[in-house]
This record gives C-alpha cells, sequence and structure tokens, in this order.
C-alpha cells in the first residue's frame, strides 16, 4: 500500500487552530512562543502550538476558579449529562482523533481506535458516578444531635498526562472529576498535545460552561509545575509518569498540602507456570508486552517461564513475534509502530547490550529495524536465558524487547517477581484454581491479571503500591479521588 502521509497529515490538520483551550476559548500563548509537534515515524513536522508559560497557567487557574462555585451547584444528572454527550461525539469522532494520534504518538491505528473507544468509557462511566455520590446519615451521640456526612467537590485540580496515552490518560482523570463537580487545569505531554486539544474542542462543543476544563500545551512543563504548586487554589494534583517525576512533585505539593493522585512507573512480571495454556500464555503475553510498542506502564517487562515449558514457550513465542509487522502506524498491517523519540531506543540499545554482555542470547531482532526514517523503530526483540540481575529486568524498558526468565518453583518466582521497588501490575497464566488464589494474595501488585493479558477497563480501580503511585482512578472508587469528606453535626 502506497502511504501518502501529506495528504492525510493535510486533511486532518490543515486550518486547524489549535490554541491553549483557557476559559472557554482557544488562545495564543500569551508570550506569543510556539513549539512543534512532530511525527515519531518520519520526524516530520506535523503542526507548531502555542506554548503556554506561567502566565497561561495562572489564566487556566483564574478561569477554573471562578468557573467553580457554579459547577459544584450543577445538578449531577446535567453533569452527567455533558460527560455522554462528550463521550458519543468522540466516538462520532473516533477516525480523526485516532489518526492525530497515531500521527504525534506512532502508534497503529487499530490501536488508536480502541484507545479512543476506551477513552470514551470513562466519561460514561463516570457520568453514573455522578449521579451516585450519596452522603451518609450517621447514628447519632445524643438525643437532640444528628450526625450527617456530606460528599463534595475537592475544588481545581490539574492533571498532567504522558504521551502513551493521549486521550485515555486525560479522560480517567478528567471523567472523575468533573463528575465530582471539580474544575480541571489539564497539561498534556508536550510530544502529544494535538490529542488532548481536539477534545478540547468537543468538551467546547458539547457545553461544558467556560473555566470547567482548560487544556494548556507546553514544551517545558516547569513553568505549570512551579505556577499550580504555588496556587493555594488548586486543591488537587494528578499526576501519571515516571518515578522520579512523582518523588519531586510529592516534595513540590507539601508547601500548599495538595492532595495528590500518582500513577507512576512500573516492572510487570508475567509469569507462566507450566500447568497454564501454553497457547493462551503465549498469546497473552505478547498483547502485554508488545501494545504500543512496548510503551505502556502495564506492559509485560519481565516473562518468567516454569523451566518444564520453557523451550517451547521460548519458540512459539519468538515464533509469533516474527510474524508481527513493523511500520508506521497509519498502515493497515502495522503491529509495531516507532519508539516515541531517540532517547527511547538508547535506553533499549542498552538493556540489549547489557543482556547479551551478561550472557543472555538474542533470540530474535536485538537490533534498531531496517527500514527506519526517523530512527525510532526497534524490531521486536526477544532475550533468551534471561535474568533477573540484567538492566532489561531491573529497569522499564519501555520498549519491544521481551526477555525470557527460566525459573523452578513457585516461592522462587515470587521471591523474583516482587523484588522490585515497583508494584504497579502484574500478570499470570496457571489452570490451577488454588494456585491463583495463592499467587494473586502473595504478588505486591495493585493490578493483577490471572490469565488475562488486558485486565484494564473503566469500571475497575486502577493503581499500583509500592513505588508505583498513589491513589486509583477509575471503577466507583476513582471519583473518590476528587471528593472531600465533610462531617456536620447538628444540634437540635
Amino acid at each position: 500500500m502506497q502511504l501518502d502521509l501529506a495528504q492525510i497529515t493535510h486533511q486532518m490538520l490543515d486550518g486547524v487552530n489549535y490554541g491553549n483551550y483557557i476559559n472557554g476559548e482557544f488562545r495564543a500563548a500569551a508570550n506569543g512562543k510556539v513549539f512543534d509537534v512532530t511525527n515519531p515515524a518520519t520526524g516530520d513536522l506535523l503542526l507548531s502550538v502555542p506554548d503556554a508559560g506561567a502566565s497561561d497557567t495562572l489564566a487556566a487557574v483564574d478561569a477554573a476558579y471562578a468557573a467553580l462555585p457554579a459547577w459544584m451547584a450543577t445538578p449531577a444528572a446535567t453533569r452527567a449529562d455533558l460527560l455522554r454527550k462528550a463521550a458519543a461525539l468522540m466516538l462520532e469522532r473516533r477516525e480523526r482523533l485516532a489518526t492525530i494520534m497515531t500521527l504525534e504518538q506512532g502508534k497503529p491505528m487499530t490501536e488508536s481506535r480502541g484507545e479512543i473507544a476506551y477513552a470514551a468509557s470513562f466519561l460514561t462511566w463516570f457520568a453514573g458516578e455522578a449521579e451516585r455520590i450519596y452522603g451518609d446519615i450517621v447514628h447519632n451521640s445524643a438525643p437532640n444531635k444528628r450526625i450527617f456526612v456530606l460528599r463534595q467537590a475537592v475544588g481545581v485540580v490539574a492533571l498532567i498526562t504522558p504521551w502513551n496515552f493521549p486521550a485515555a490518560m486525560l479522560t480517567r482523570k478528567l471523567g472523575p472529576a468533573l463528575a465530582a463537580g471539580c474544575t480541571a487545569i489539564c497539561k498534556p505531554a508536550e510530544q502529544t498535545p494535538l490529542t488532548a486539544l481536539e477534545l478540547g474542542r468537543i468538551f467546547q462543543e458539547v457545553g461544558f460552561p467556560a473555566g470547567v476544563v482548560n487544556i494548556l500545551a507546553a514544551s517545558d512543563p516547569l513553568p505549570f509545575s512551579d505556577t499550580i504548586f504555588a496556587d493555594d487554589r488548586v486543591r488537587k494534583v494528578s499526576f501519571t509518569g515516571s518515578t522520579e517525576v512523582g518523588k519531586i512533585l510529592i516534595r513540590n505539593s507539601a508547601a500548599t498540602v495538595k492532595r495528590m493522585s500518582l500513577e507512576l512507573g512500573g516492572n510487570a512480571p508475567f509469569i507462566v507456570f507450566d500447568d497454564a495454556d501454553l497457547s493462551a500464555a503465549v498469546t497473552g503475553a505478547i498483547a502485554s508486552k508488545f501494545r504500543n510498542a512496548g510503551q505502556t506502564c502495564v506492559c509485560a517487562n519481565r516473562i518468567f517461564v516454569q523451566r518444564g515449558i520453557y523451550d517451547q514457550f521460548a519458540d512459539l513465542f519468538a515464533a509469533k513475534t516474527s510474524a508481527m509487522k513493523v511500520g508506521n502506524g497509519l498502515l493497515p498491517d502495522t503491529i509495531i509502530g516507532p519508539l516515541i523519540d531517540l532517547p527511547a531506543r538508547e535506553k533499549i540499545e542498552r538493556h540489549v547490550s547489557d543482556a547479551k554482555a551478561h550472557g543472555a542470547d538474542i533470540m530474535l531482532g536485538g537490533l534498531p529495524y531496517p527500514e527506519n526514517p526517523s530512527g525510532t523503530f526497534w524490531t521486536p526483540t526477544v532475550i533468551r536465558n534471561a535474568s533477573s540481575d540484567m538492566l532489561v529486568a531491573q529497569e522499564e524498558t519501555f520498549g519491544p524487547v521481551a526477555p525470557l526468565i527460566p525459573f523452578d518453583t513457585e516461592d522462587e518466582v515470587l521471591a523474583q517477581a516482587n523484588g522490585t521497588p515497583f508494584g504497579l501490575a502484574s500478570y499470570f497464566y496457571t489452570r490451577d484454581v488454588s494456585r491463583v488464589m495463592r499467587v494473586a494474595e502473595k504478588l505486591e501488585f495493585g493490578i493483577i491479571g490471572a490469565n488475562d493479558a488486558l485486565p484494564s477497563v473503566a469500571q475497575a480501580p486502577f493503581g499500583g503500591v509500592k513505588q508505583s503511585g498513589l491513589g486509583r482512578e477509575g471503577g466507583a472508587v476513582g471519583i473518590d479521588e476528587y471528593l472531600e469528606v465533610k462531617y456536620l453535626s447538628l444540634g437540635l
């Protein structure tokens, strides 16, 4: 298939006025600056967008704070109706949104389309939760007293999202915030602001009041971060990104004692016991490992296979991996798209070199992809005879590299799986029901997929333990992150 990238880019982006979305309108940056958004598959310029600074951030905080009283007072059913309208318009425009996402992020179109549907599901789910924010009546301590518990919006919130899921990470935060009655200032990653700004158009079109949703694109996150952390009116910050940055934000939050929700780094184990359905385990491992070219916080980073089936699993896994098409995400047969940038490729090279130096065998790949216009494509790689002391198992690779680590006993693999400061997602395959419960209870991770490589859904709580974060997104508890509990004691 001959791909006319220029024509697709022209159709999607020409004539679009991408300003920062502040107080219900799209604006140029106050300093007049712009920054470039490029296509990771080609290195080509897609668009230049306004580069928000501290004054733009302050304007967004002003707008959100001014809009807060009316939005908090808006009936829950009205808030829910607007969220459902936004979700419906996202699905109506799924092809446009998916194409823009693939242009700026690189993932295959099939994954981008799936992400738009996934992102819309958070708005739909939390529309329902908006209508189920209940209080409590507590038994009184004296005949002349009555005790009530109220749940009210936290206030103005700042939402900081990553580049790997530019739609879903935004709606997973924005859905519950808006449902609870909060107003929001959102900062998408500098690599992928276009999807978020497109969503801003949707929130504008369906009728969210000015100031309720604000979206700022910025090449440098520090002016945004410094402004929101210094401002007492911003009561909560939700961040998805690296553990290193998350720790900095926790320290910054101390001055004004902001509430924090953090979804940070992972190092997910994927365990295959020798009684597993081998075909299902291989299929699941590939789905988990190679989604978005391995650039997900919950993807399988360490694949542990029990020694009795290790060779059989490795051969089948490598054979299926070798059949995956690498290329531009706009091509219909692409399964593995580009890495987000050259530093991501450099990290993979370091991990692969370290594994070889420590005696591992490169069963498949191990090199940049030959057809590599941007330098960001990497051949899907399978590492045989890997071990837990290699960098590829110690650090989050964030790329299409699969280390296969043999193990002998259940206790041994649990010790290795838990032997990390991170605790976001984990997976294991077995047909032993007793083992399912036993292993699930012992794994120190916030998300566990037992015979399920893709467990994330809007109605389930998503989040990690240990250094993988604080709080939960999604599920019935997801809206609690945006609610304060107020206690009223009434004397009669």
